[in-house]
């Protein structure tokens, strides 16, 4: 099944071009968004302990004079520097030169003990924008709501919330993205799940301007004449100023529709001390942080990573470059991956995606296995830019332990279905399950794709794993595939190819909290896993501004039984249960080879098998005497037309979607209060993989 199948330009294909000019602006809808009442009433304790009077302690004598010797030789001495380090660290190469221009220069230059002599790479501190700056910096726009900002060479802005940003003058960098003046405009979301996100002024020009004339001219549209006579006093040839929007999408108001998340994009209880308040940004959305928060921060061998790998993706590389990233949960790989892409989008105008990692997709829902193009920046965590890929296969399960030939036959036949004349870079997102069979999965990875560049995440001085470089692949032991065994004539066997060679790059992450769950509200694996799945539903909404409606309140389509099989891809279910499996469950919309027939009743797969997936549906109802399935899906009629397999796995709805159905009355659809766990097998079955196979141990 090929969905959305790009189609290719005959001709040599541009592989590397600055394709940032052809993202052309387009206007902008704001609307008016009420602060949530939590930071409303922090707002309104700020204002009121701003007009308390403070308590000044008066010296009990005179003020003693300076001598001028101590005059002249403090102003003779050391100055301090107006851009001052703030404990932040975010994600800087050197940007006084073209993008990435000496990167491969200064990875060369690394010794053999990680150490590295050249400070072509060193990180660019800057200083935070924080307190009395973003009066001075920031100013109302004229429409409500909306904000003009100036900002100074290397100044950051660290935030909680959502906004439009739109570059007028230079340009700001974000999450490895640098988003030009004349640019269209980019949506940010910052939510409390996730590190906050940061807003970079490279403010680098490479021609002479009337900086205050022009950036006059440009506010003129947006500001007031007060407001912009103080703001133009701020710029010159090095600043750079970013207009702001409020950001309400159907995403959010979904979202926000739920107790539990209406909090979603407000700074969690742990960063209510550092928000800066009452500030011309809150009443768009934004919540500024101090630089006691530390926002993203990436260690040097991370920036000499990417340097590298997007200089070779520059260079004269044999085919398209097969970027792999694996190491351990939480270390930092999706993080990673998001910088990469941002950072190739600045040359190229799309990247191809693999996602191998089921139980933190990135584009999709879990339980999937899929091969995206990615054409625009990820400026957000996953459930803000669900997208339909290419070709995905529905795996139904956030992990690949129970059927490990299954999950690699998935991402062979992904694989297979790209275009081999494609040049774009390729990014492969692996399992953290780099132990026993996990580790053997990423062996045979390596060889059956081909890698040019493995990225591998740790941390701290303990070795996760062993590094996977190509002479310690060589002699590893793959699940499906062995070391390469050699004959008396010197010749590989036909089973085994030669093996290549391609580039191994460590990462040292360095970041708080480093290879441990977040255990914050919405930062929990599971938790995000649902996020990214409302994020799906919400397509289901309304794209013109109003209120929320439910699920039960959208008008659902009606599939017929004989037309479409039914199966579950996790565990056995008898045929006469299947209806009630299937009633008010998630479903992969899915397209089997062989055509469906049916003898007059339902269609049930006595073993669901992995098959091309189109989408998802909930299945809302089931009409047995009418052989009727209700189907509520985002996915476009025309690809339904496609789907003869519906199939269920263990990734099932949030609860959330079942417990807050307003406008009901009497008994709640789906819901019972009339269920006891003490019954064996009542509750779901959890298995403790913390044991390991003495063969693992190194036990005989």
């Amino acid at each position: 099944m090929k969905v959305n199948r790009n189609t290719q330009v005959k001709g040599k294909p541009q592989k590397w071009k600055d394709v940032r000019s052809k993202r052309c602006r387009y206007s902008i809808k704001s609307s008016d968004l009420n602060s949530t009442p939590v930071m409303a009433k922090m707002i309104k304790e700020h204002q009121v302990s701003v007009k308390k009077k403070p308590s000044v302690k008066r010296l009990k004598n005179k003020p003693k004079t300076v001598p001028e010797n101590k005059k002249n030789s403090s102003a003779s001495g050391f100055k301090k520097s107006e851009s001052q380090a703030n404990g932040c660290s975010t994600f800087a190469l050197d940007d006084e030169k073209e993008d990435f221009q000496d990167c491969r220069e200064s990875s060369e230059s690394v010794h053999a003990n990680g150490m590295e002599t050249s400070e072509e790479t060193e990180e660019v501190q800057g200083s935070r924008l924080e307190g009395e700056a973003l009066h001075h910096c920031a100013q109302r726009g004229n429409q409500q709501n909306r904000a003009v900002l100036v900002m100074q060479k290397n100044q950051m802005l660290c935030f909680r919330g959502k906004c439009i940003v739109t570059c007028l003058y230079g340009r700001v960098e974000v999450m490895g993205f640098t988003i030009d003046e004349g640019q269209k405009s980019y949506p940010l979301f910052s939510p409390a799940s996730h590190c906050p996100l940061t807003i970079r002024a490279l403010g680098h020009t490479d021609y002479v301007r009337d900086d205050r004339t022009e950036a006059s001219n440009i506010l003129e549209d947006y500001l007031s004449p007060a407001s912009r006579k103080k703001l133009v006093k701020k710029v010159t040839s090095t600043s750079s100023i970013i207009l702001l929007d409020p950001l309400e999408t159907p995403l959010t108001r979904f979202l926000s529709s739920f107790t539990h998340l209406s909090e979603l994009f407000s700074p969690p209880v742990s960063e209510f001390m550092s928000a800066v308040l009452d500030t011309p940004l809150n009443g768009l959305g934004m919540i500024p942080l101090a630089s006691t928060i530390e926002g993203l921060k990436t260690s040097r061998s991370c920036r000499d990573a990417l340097g590298t790998v997007v200089s070779a993706c520059k260079g004269d590389i044999d085919g398209c470059a097969v970027i792999l990233v694996c190491g351990i949960k939480n270390v930092g790989k999706s993080t990673f991956i998001r910088i990469l892409i941002n950072t190739l989008l600045n040359h190229t105008s799309n990247v191809d995606y693999l996602e191998g990692d089921l139980g933190q997709t990135e584009f999709t829902p879990a339980g999937c296995l899929s091969l995206s193009t990615v054409k625009e920046p990820l400026l957000g965590p996953p459930f803000t830019h669900q997208l339909t890929p290419d070709h995905m296969i529905y795996y139904g399960q956030p992990s690949c332990e129970t059927d490990l030939d299954g999950y690699l036959e998935s991402l062979k036949s992904l694989w297979r279905r790209r275009p081999q004349s494609r040049e774009m870079p390729v990014i492969i997102n692996t399992m953290g399950w780099v132990k026993g069979f996990g580790f053997q999965l990423l062996v045979d990875l390596i060889r059956f794709l081909p890698v040019t560049h493995v990225v591998q995440l740790s941390h701290g001085d303990t070795t996760q794993c062993p590094s996977l470089t190509p002479e310690f692949l060589r002699t590893a032991q793959g699940y499906q595939t062995h070391p390469p065994t050699q004959t008396s004539l010197n010749e590989f066997t036909e089973s085994h190819c030669p093996p290549r060679t391609y580039t191994h790059l460590s990462v040292q992450s360095e970041f708080q909290g480093v290879a441990r769950q977040g255990t914050a509200k919405h930062q929990r694996s599971n938790e995000q896993r649902e996020l990214s799945l409302l994020g799906y539903l919400s397509q289901l909404q309304s794209p013109d501004p109003g209120p929320v409606r439910p699920l039960h309140t959208l008008t659902p389509y009606q599939v017929p039984n004989t037309a479409v099989a039914l199966g579950v891809i996790h565990c056995e279910v008898a045929p006469s249960h299947m209806f009630y499996a299937a009633n008010a469950s998630l479903v992969g919309l899915c397209c089997l080879a062989e055509k469906v027939t049916s003898k007059g009743g339902p269609v049930i797969l006595s073993q669901a098998t992995l098959c091309p997936c189109v989408g998802f549906g909930v299945l809302r109802g089931i009409d047995i005497a009418q052989g009727l399935y209700f189907l509520l899906t985002p996915v476009d009629p025309s690809i339904l037309r496609k789907v003869n397999c519906l199939l269920m796995g263990a990734i099932s709805l949030p609860s959330c979607i079942l417990t807050a159905q307003p406008g009901l009355e009497g008994e709640m659809p789906y819901v019972t209060a009339d269920y006891s766990f003490d019954l064996t097998g009542a509750g779901k079955i959890r298995v403790f993989k913390g044991l390991m196979r003495p063969s693992l141990m190194g036990v005989q």
